[in-house]
């Protein structure tokens, strides 16, 4: 019986509208979308055209006339804490630089080491780690060695922390090289050393016995 009554009075109220009122309906579900020359009707145009900035633009509302803001001082980003001092700084506790990569040095590192050493590194440092990459050779200043006295006796921290920040002409590179990918470049940095530098007590015996 609820349902018969509910069905009976729907079907009322749809009798009671004028059919005027479908005509519009009609007519909007029929032309929403279509091309037109006519410029579109906005009721509130405030969400569609507003005033804003391009990247680099200059503004006069800043002293600078910087349009593009530096982060508000004493601010940390949501998941960007990067507490571990180790693992994000290449530093112990003190502030010294780590003498060893805080990761596990594996072959799936050392493979995505030699990847990304190659992509930004080798165009200056070339692939031997020698500093005689391309880029050298159309006049850019070379770098050092990796095979110098003095670069051998790099703590890994400073090497990542170089990666990250730059030194002298070199630029920082913290922005297209992930953390991890810096520490897996710094262990493959040290195997291109070993090239010049290793004995045969730094074999594994297992693998030893290839080379005789």
């Amino acid at each position: 019986m609820g349902r018969f009554i509910l069905k009976f009075n729907r079907t009322n109220i749809l009798k009671r509208i004028p059919l005027a009122l479908f005509v519009p309906i009609l007519l909007v579900g029929c032309f929403r979308g279509t091309p037109s020359e006519k410029p579109a009707i906005h009721l509130n145009p405030n969400m569609d055209d507003q005033e804003r900035y391009d990247p680099q633009e200059k503004s006069p509302f800043f002293a600078d006339r910087r349009v593009m803001r530096d982060l508000v001082e004493g601010t940390v980003a949501r998941g960007e804490l990067n507490e571990d001092d180790a693992y994000y700084r290449g530093k112990d506790e003190n502030g010294n630089y780590l003498k060893t990569i805080p990761l596990d040095v594996t072959m799936t590192l050392m493979s995505r080491g030699q990847e990304r050493y190659n992509i930004y590194c080798s165009p200056c440092h070339s692939k031997a780690g020698d500093g005689k990459g391309i880029v050298p050779k159309r006049g850019f200043l070379p770098p050092p060695s990796f095979f110098k006295e003095n670069v051998l006796a790099f703590d890994d921290g400073y090497i990542y922390h170089v990666i990250a920040n730059g030194v002298r002409n070199m630029p920082a590179y913290r922005k297209q090289i992930p953390v991890n990918d810096r520490w897996a470049i710094v262990a493959y940095v040290r195997a291109l050393q070993k090239t010049h530098t290793a004995t045969a007590n730094d074999v594994p015996k297992d693998k030893l016995k290839e080379l005789n």
